[in-house]
């Protein structure tokens, strides 16, 4: 149809979904509209479970759910976003193999772009650390924990072997706890199959420059945390940082120096670099928005999630970047952009956060439900319950609570997803690339990652 109203929107997270899913409740009625979703993955990754595919609670495809499944009506587009016009009201995506480019045009446009690793510059963190923000970092980690066991299994230099052992997590925040919690139980349910290895030689450590960890929640939860994970085995330091990582060895703010092959990164996040690039005023990288999630002084576009500085209208303050907050925001921002189409009145976004849960491993969680503080194994069922509940489409969450049944039957699996070692021998050895041109050539480093977790 000539000279349809165009909608894209830059994220297909939390916040970008929940837009693309509320205008197509009226998209059937309204030929007139032509929405596009622009994602660099095809499918929705549910990162509340993220960790559970490291730790081998979860099989790795039942947290993500293909894009095209969820969407009937909007159209979806596979790319990275490389440039945004926002006074010629055009976006320009990477495509194909190739990364050729793609113009797309826009009447309307939703920025939720989301947000990256921060590694505040630091010394070779962010060449040797590993990090938790998408599916192929969760398999990444997972055969590294294997990894790590194997050759620590037939390491003869106890000093070597000590560092294979050695896992450290920056950051106590929700994700760095509970990815540690998980992988501790992993590490410490696998070690039966090792008879060289014992649980005494797993170093487990936590850095945070805070009093108590989850510092998101109150301080008695986030000191009941700390002592259960005190209690299995997991080293907690607190004021101190890490200063930098040289693949073998951590070095501290306070000097001290901890030997480990595994560093995981979850210390830092920042909006994605893009936004840094419109003439849109920020604070701290997040684009200012209005209550109704607009930008100002630039009609038909507006900024959601994480990549957006949402003011809190309950308590004055700014929205955390939750995705509670993401997904009520995609549908408070759909109703405004039919508003905006139509000539109707704005919304206001108004949210008061619920509550927050956090599960520590071994069947024990934390939680915040309207003010009351709930922990143990009740906190932890709540956790999968209700994030059970939030997860779309009835498949997967059959196929999650099937992985959950049958994890309290069986062990979890061992079997590394990709060689390892010969992904280790490619990085450093030129000629390996050579040999492996029906995986690399053409394709981008997302996407050579999931062709290699796929074979």
């Amino acid at each position: 149809m000539a000279n349809r109203h165009r909608i894209v929107i830059l994220g297909g997270g939390f916040a970008g979904l929940y837009a693309a899913l509320e205008l197509e409740k009226s998209l059937l009625s309204r030929p007139d509209i032509e929405v596009t979703l622009v994602n660099r993955e095809n499918f929705f990754l549910f990162t509340p479970m993220l960790h559970e595919v490291a730790a081998g609670d979860l099989d790795l495809t039942n947290i993500v759910n293909p894009a095209r499944k969820l969407l009937r009506n909007v159209s979806f587009f596979e790319g990275q976003v490389q440039a945004i016009d926002l006074r010629e009201r055009r976006v320009t995506v990477g495509h194909g193999f190739d990364g050729h480019s793609h113009e797309l045009e826009f009447d309307q446009i939703v920025l939720a772009l989301g947000s990256t690793t921060q590694f505040f510059g630091l010394p070779g963190v962010e060449e040797n650390a590993l990090t938790m923000k998408s599916l192929s970092d969760a398999v990444k980690l997972r055969n590294r924990l294997i990894a790590i066991l194997e050759e620590a299994d037939t390491e003869c230099c106890g000093e070597s072997r000590q560092a294979l052992l050695s896992v450290t997590v920056a950051g106590a925040g929700f994700a760095g706890v509970e990815t540690l919690a998980s992988i501790n139980d992993f590490l410490r349910h696998s070690m039966r199959f090792y008879p060289n290895l014992s649980e005494a030689d797993l170093k487990l450590a936590l850095i945070h420059p805070g009093d108590v960890i989850l510092p998101e929640l109150s301080s008695g939860l986030g000191k009941y945390a700390q002592r259960k994970l005190e209690e299995r085995g997991i080293e907690i330091l607190a004021h101190t940082r890490v200063a930098s990582y040289d693949g073998d060895v951590v070095e501290l703010s306070n000097g001290r120096r901890i030997p480990s092959r595994t560093l995981i990164w979850t210390a830092g996040t920042m909006p994605h670099p893009l936004i840094g690039t419109l003439p849109c005023p920020n604070e701290r990288g997040r684009l200012k928005v209005t209550p109704e999630l607009a930008v100002p002084d630039w009609p038909g576009v507006w900024a959601l999630g994480d990549c957006a500085h949402v003011p809190d209208l309950s308590n004055g303050k700014v929205c955390p970047p939750t995705a509670q907050h993401a997904l009520r925001q995609g549908k408070t921002v759909a109703q405004n952009i039919l508003a905006y189409a139509e000539g109707g009145e704005f919304r206001q976004f108004n949210f008061k956060t619920i509550g927050q849960l956090a599960s520590i491993g071994h069947r024990a969680g934390v939680a915040n439900i309207l003010g009351f503080n709930v922990s143990g194994f009740f906190a932890w069922w709540m956790w999968r319950t209700i994030y059970l509940s939030k997860l779309p489409r009835l498949e997967k969450k059959l196929r999650v609570a099937l992985d959950w049944t049958l994890d309290l039957l069986f062990s979890r699996d061992l079997c590394q997803f990709l060689d390892v070692r010969r992904e280790h021998k490619m990085s450093n050895d030129p000629l390996a690339h050579m040999q492996d041109t029906t995986v690399n050539i053409g394709m981008k480093p997302e996407q050579a990652a999931q062709v290699s977790v796929a074979v």
